[in-house]
């Protein structure tokens, strides 16, 4: 057990005991219980009470096989986002968190296998990447595309409070994205607190926070997210880091501001059309935004383009474009 004088992390919610058996974890390294147990100088019964506590804490996690070994979460990101949710005890935690990180920079130079980390089911998925985002401090990468191990029916409320920090949030996402219903109004909403969006074809979906740590898919199943992998300041980081960059540089404006589900609206529906087809988004998903049938949408397209003497997508755009800021002239 530390000293009481070395007990860091209470105006975090972190008790004594608790703070000192994560300390002996990032010491050691992924350990099984009876090991953590034995340098935190606890009983095997009392830590196996204790994990689920340290696991809402965000302290640790559970590594998959037999037996069962615990790994420490990186303290710049368990306290950071810890500190996040208590803005009241920023200052004492940032000194907290200088001290772990230290101590978790010394282990790690001997542990170069712990750059990756590998997390399994989808809920600890969704739960890391939260606590990624309540961890950023000045600026968020991603690359956004299905399977979606968080629920896309629910706003990024704690990527909109990281922009309210003053993060920068630059996201790619691939037009397969918008078959989800829901994820159009996400990115309008993403959008209006100050997300920078842009569209592409991505090879994959990638976080970045702050070019420290990086949550990407380990497996590139299409249905489901049942793995992923944290990876750590390292070569790899620098070349995921380069990848989004280059498919950011590639990628075309996002243009949804003004797009919505209310198609009886005539002064509105021929810019969303043509906003939302020019995104790359199929005729399928682009009627579900609408919310209309895809032959009504066809209907609908058709006759614009008759309108505007226009035989593409694009130069139904342009054309669109060109008459509604003569129109505003």
């Amino acid at each position: 057990m530390a000293d009481h004088k070395d007990f860091l992390l209470g105006g975090l919610g972190v008790s004594e005991t608790e703070e000192a058996t994560y300390r002996a974890l990032v010491r050691s390294g992924p350990s099984t219980l009876a090991t953590l147990a034995e340098r935190a100088k606890l009983s095997r019964e009392s830590l196996r009470r204790m994990l689920p506590s340290l696991e809402e804490l965000g302290l640790v996690s559970r590594l998959p096989g037999r037996p069962l070994r615990l790994t420490a979460t990186p303290p710049g990101v368990a306290l950071d986002a810890l500190a996040a949710r208590r803005q009241d005890e920023v200052a004492s935690s940032r000194a907290a968190a200088g001290v772990l990180v230290a101590e978790a920079a010394v282990a790690t130079v001997e542990r170069p296998e712990e750059l990756l980390e590998v997390i399994t089911g989808g809920d600890a998925i969704a739960q890391r990447f939260y606590q990624l985002h309540e961890a950023a401090q000045h600026q968020v990468l991603g690359l956004v595309k299905p399977p979606f191990a968080i629920d896309t029916a629910r706003p990024n409320v704690t990527q909109e409070a990281a922009m309210r920090r003053g993060v920068t949030v630059r996201c790619v996402y691939c037009p397969t994205s918008f078959e989800s219903p829901s994820m159009l109004a996400n990115v309008q909403r993403a959008t209006a607190h100050g997300e920078i969006a842009r569209i592409a074809d991505i090879p994959t979906k990638l976080t970045v926070i702050d070019a420290k740590f990086a949550l990407l898919p380990l497996t590139s199943r299409s249905v489901t997210v049942d793995s992923a992998l944290i990876v750590h300041p390292s070569a790899l980081l620098d070349a995921l880091i380069a990848l989004f960059e280059v498919l950011w540089r590639t990628a075309a404006p996002l243009d949804l501001a003004t797009a919505t589900p209310e198609a009886t609206r005539p002064d509105t529906l021929e810019h969303d059309m043509v906003s939302l087809l020019a995104t790359g988004m199929q005729d399928e998903a682009v009627a579900r935004q609408l919310g209309v049938s895809t032959r009504t949408l066809q209907r609908k397209l058709q006759a614009l383009f008759d309108q505007l003497d226009s035989r593409t997508r694009f130069q139904a755009g342009f054309r669109a474009a060109t008459r509604q800021q003569q129109r505003g002239g």
